[in-house]
C-alpha cells in the first residue's frame, strides 16, 4: 500500500542516514494508482473552500471538519458531508490528529487533504495517516521532517549546492552557547523557531542587549506553536527581498518549477501582498533560482506542492536559501493565474499516483497576478488583529481575471481562535501596471462593517510611487511610513464630510414611510417639498473630531446648500440608487460628479471611493452611552490590546517597572503580544488573569501609581 511504502522509505532513510536516496525512485519500481473518490479536508475557511471547488470539479466527494466555533462555516455547507470534531481552541479541534482520522475512517475518505497552517507540516500527522492506510495530500514523511526542522535543511541545501545564509543551525541550545554564536555571528541576528512557519516563532535582535528578551519572547511563542522551543540564528540581512519558487515533484522522479512569487512586503514577518513574477529580476536570475529551487526539491526526495524560500539581496540579486514550505501556500493562486494551472488539481492527481501533467518546457509564464490578503486588523495599531461580527460584507465582483477566496459572509464572525484573514483578492493583468490598476479599482469594491481591515492600507500600499516601481523589500512599510498612513486621512475632508451627512439623509428618507415627519413637515422617501425652504443639521464624529453638516432643501429636486461647521455654503446635488452591489450615492460638489458606494450601519455611515472606505459615526444619545466604555490604556492602566488568550503575567504587585518593560503576554489569532509599562511607577494592581483565560479588547490588566 502506498501510506505504508512512504512509512518504510522514512524508516529506511531514518537506518542509513548518510545514504538518500531519492523517494520517487525508491518507490518508482511499485508505483500503482490510488483511486481517490472521496477526500478530507483537515482545515477551514477560504483554503477549505478552495480546494473543495477543485475536488467537486473533479467528480470527488467531499468531507469537511469543523470546530464549535465553526458550526456555520461556508466550508461545512459546501462540503458533502461535515463532522464536528471538537471545541472552538484549534489544539481541541483543528489540530486533534486522532479524531481527524477517526472522521476519515469513518467516512470512508481515501485521502487527506491538509490545505496550510494547522496539521500540513506535521511529520507526526502524516506518519499516523500512512499507518492507517490514508493518503496524506503532500510530500514524504521524511521531506516534511527534514524541512520542517531548519538546522537540518540548511545542511541538506549547503549539500545540494544550494546557497545558505551564514548561521548557527546546531543541537545544542544552552543560553549561554546561543549568546555566544549570537557574537561570533554579529549583529543584527535572526532568531528563528527551528520548527517555525508563518512569522512565529522568529524575532530580530538589533543589537546584543536585546538578544535575551527576543530570544526568549520567540522561544515562549515556538513552544505554544509548534510545542518545541529550539532555536536557530541567522546573520540579518538589512532590507532584503523575499522571493520564492514554486515547484512541483511526482513520483515518477519529474520535478519542475512553475517561476517565482515575490512576497516581500510584509508586517510582523508575515505577508500582506504578493506577486508574480517577482518584479525587476533578469531572466538569469529567474532561471537561476528555479534551478536552484528544483535541486532543492530533488535533494529531499520532494513529491507533490511545495514552495522553496529565497532572501535576495536587493541591489545585487544574489539569493540564498531561508526554508522550504512542504504545503500548498496561502498565495498559490498567483501562480495558478500565470501559469494556466490548478494546482489543487496537480495535487490531488499526484497523490494518486499520476506523473506531472506538463514538463518543464511545457509551463509558460503570462502576464502578471497580484494577490492581496484582506485582514480583520487595525493597520494604524500595529496590524493588531480584530475579531467580531461581520455586520456588512460586500465583496468585489468576480470576473475572468479576477478572484476572490473567501471562507466568510456576512453576518459571520472573525474568530480570536484563528487567522484573521476575510479573503483573498486575487487579479491578472498582461503586464504589471495593468495588475496593479485593476488590484486597485478591486479593492475599492470592498464594504465592511462591523470590523476595521487593512483595505485602505492595501490601496494605499498598491498605489505607492516605490512600490509601483518595484523597489520592493521587507522593510518596506516602516520605511514608506509617511506615505502609507498619511496625515490626512487623520483629517474628515469636507468633501466628504458632505457626502456621508447627504447619505444619511437621503437613505433615512428611502426608508421613512409617508407619514414620517422632518420640522413638522410630511416627507416622502423622494424627500422634495418646493414650498419649503428646509434645513437640518447633521452631526458627525470622525475619530475624536466632531464636524457639523448643515444642509438646505432647494426648489430643485435632490439639491441642496451645504456647508461644513461654519464654513462657506456651497451647492450640492446628490441622489441614491439601489444596485446588486449595494445602494450607490451619485453627488455633485463644486462641478465634480462622483458615484461612490454607500452603506449606513448602526449610527456609521460608510462611504467608500477610490481612496477606499471613510468611516463616520452619529453621536449616540446621551442616555444610551455605557459609563466607562471604551476603557483603552492610560497612564496609570496596561490593558489588552487586542481580544485574545491570556499567556502570562510577568510582573508582581510591588514591583517597580520602567516605561517599555514588559509586564504581560496576550495570545491572539495565533501571534503572541507583549504589553510594556507605558511609564514608571509601581505595580498596584494585577488583575487575577490565569493562563488560558479570555480577555477582550482594553480589559485593564496591570495598574501603576507612582514611584513612593
Amino acid at each position: 500500500m502506498y501510506s505504508q511504502r512512504i512509512s518504510q522509505i522514512w524508516q529506511f532513510q531514518s537506518l542509513h542516514s548518510g545514504l538518500r536516496f531519492s523517494h520517487a525512485q525508491a518507490i518508482k519500481a511499485d508505483i500503482q494508482r490510488k483511486t481517490i473518490n472521496k477526500v478530507l479536508i483537515a482545515n477551514r475557511g477560504e483554503i477549505a473552500c478552495r480546494v473543495m471547488r477543485t475536488a467537486k470539479k473533479l467528480g470527488l466527494r467531499t468531507v469537511a471538519v469543523y470546530s464549535e466555533a465553526d458550526k456555520n462555516a461556508m466550508h461545512v455547507e459546501m462540503a458533502d458531508e461535515a463532522y464536528h470534531i471538537g471545541p472552538a481552541a484549534s489544539s481541541q479541534s483543528y489540530l486533534n490528529a486522532a479524531k481527524i482520522i477517526e472522521v476519515a475512517k469513518k467516512s470512508n475518505s481515501q485521502a487527506i487533504h491538509p490545505g496550510y497552517g494547522f496539521l500540513s507540516e506535521n511529520v507526526e500527522f502524516c506518519e499516523r495517516c500512512a499507518n492507517e492506510g490514508v493518503i496524506f495530500i503532500g510530500p514524504p514523511t521524511s521531506a516534511i521532517r527534514d524541512m520542517g526542522i531548519k538546522s537540518t535543511s540548511k545542511a541538506i541545501m549547503a549539500k545540494a549546492g544550494v546557497p545558505i545564509v551564514k548561521g548557527y543551525h546546531g543541537e545544542n541550545q544552552s543560553i549561554e552557547f546561543l549568546q555566544a554564536e549570537a557574537k561570533r555571528i554579529g549583529f543584527p541576528l535572526m532568531i528563528k523557531a527551528v520548527r517555525g512557519g508563518g512569522g512565529k516563532g522568529m524575532r530580530i535582535a538589533m543589537t546584543e542587549s536585546e538578544f535575551l528578551t527576543q530570544l526568549e519572547s520567540a522561544k515562549r511563542e515556538s513552544l505554544k506553536s509548534f510545542g518545541d522551543d529550539n532555536m536557530l540564528l541567522e546573520q540579518y540581512i538589512t532590507d532584503p527581498r523575499h522571493v520564492e519558487v514554486q515547484v512541483f515533484a511526482d513520483m515518477h522522479g519529474n520535478a519542475v518549477h512553475l517561476f517565482e512569487r515575490d512576497c516581500s512586503v510584509q508586517r510582523r514577518h508575515q505577508k500582506i501582498i504578493e506577486e508574480a513574477p517577482a518584479p525587476g529580476l533578469s531572466e538569469e536570475t529567474r532561471k537561476a533560482l528555479g534551478d536552484a529551487a528544483v535541486r532543492a526539491a530533488k535533494a529531499v526526495g520532494y513529491v507533490g506542492a511545495g514552495t522553496v524560500e529565497f532572501i535576495l539581496h536587493r541591489k545585487t540579486h544574489d539569493f540564498h536559501f531561508m526554508e522550504m514550505n512542504t504545503r500548498l501556500q496561502v498565495e498559490h493562486p498567483i501562480t495558478e493565474m500565470i501559469t494556466g494551472t490548478d494546482l489543487v488539481e496537480w495535487q490531488l492527481r499526484v497523490a494518486s499516483g499520476e506523473p506531472l501533467p506538463l514538463t518543464q518546457d511545457d509551463i509558460i509564464r503570462r502576464g502578471h497576478a497580484v494577490e492581496c490578503r484582506i485582514y480583520a486588523e487595525e493597520p494604524r495599531a500595529g496590524f493588531l488583529p480584530r475579531a467580531g461580527t461581520l455586520h456588512r460584507l460586500t465583496q468585489p465582483t468576480v470576473e475572468d481575471n479576477v478572484r476572490v477566496e473567501t471562507g466568510v459572509r456576512q453576518g459571520q464572525e472573525v474568530s480570536v481562535h484563528y487567522d484573521p484573514m476575510i479573503a483573498k483578492l486575487v487579479v491578472w493583468g498582461r503586464d504589471r501596471n495593468e495588475a496593479l490598476a485593476k488590484t486597485q479599482r478591486k479593492l475599492s469594491e470592498y464594504q465592511v462593517a462591523g470590523l476595521e481591515t487593512n483595505v485602505n492600507f492595501l490601496l494605499r500600499l498598491s498605489s505607492a510611487s516605490a512600490f509601483a516601481s518595484g523597489d520592493v523589500h521587507t522593510a518596506f512599510i516602516p520605511e514608506h511610513e509617511a506615505e502609507l498612513f498619511p496625515q490626512k486621512d487623520l483629517e474628515l475632508s469636507d468633501e466628504n464630510a458632505v457626502k456621508a451627512a447627504l447619505g444619511h439623509i437621503l437613505k433615512s428618507q428611502l426608508e421613512s414611510s409617508p407619514n414620517d415627519t422632518w420640522k413638522g413637515i410630511s416627507v416622502a422617501p423622494t424627500a422634495w417639498r418646493p414650498n419649503y425652504q428646509l434645513q437640518k443639521t447633521i452631526n458627525l464624529k470622525f475619530g475624536e473630531k466632531d464636524v457639523k453638516v448643515t444642509v438646505k432643501y432647494e426648489n430643485t429636486p435632490n439639491t441642496y446648500q451645504v456647508r461644513v461647521n461654519d464654513g462657506e455654503w456651497r451647492k450640492a446635488e446628490a441622489s441614491i440608487q439601489q444596485t446588486q452591489q449595494g445602494l450607490r450615492l451619485i453627488t455633485k460638489i463644486n462641478d465634480r460628479t462622483s458615484n461612490i458606494g454607500l452603506l449606513t450601519y448602526d449610527r456609521e455611515v460608510h462611504v467608500y471611493d477610490e481612496n477606499g472606505q471613510t468611516v463616520v459615526h452619529l453621536p449616540r444619545p446621551k442616555y444610551s452611552e455605557a459609563a466607562g466604555a471604551g476603557s483603552t490604556q492610560t497612564a496609570n492602566n496596561a490593558c489588552s490590546p487586542t481580544p485574545g488568550v491570556f499567556e502570562k503575567i510577568l510582573v508582581n504587585k510591588g514591583d517597580k517597572v520602567i516605561k517599555g518593560q514588559p509586564l504581560f503576554v496576550v495570545i491572539a489569532m495565533k501571534m503572541e503580544y507583549v504589553v510594556r509599562s507605558p511609564r514608571d511607577g509601581v505595580v498596584s494592581e494585577v488583575a487575577p488573569f490565569k493562563q488560558g483565560d479570555a480577555v477582550g479588547k482594553g480589559a485593564q490588566v496591570v495598574t501603576l501609581q507612582e514611584n513612593s
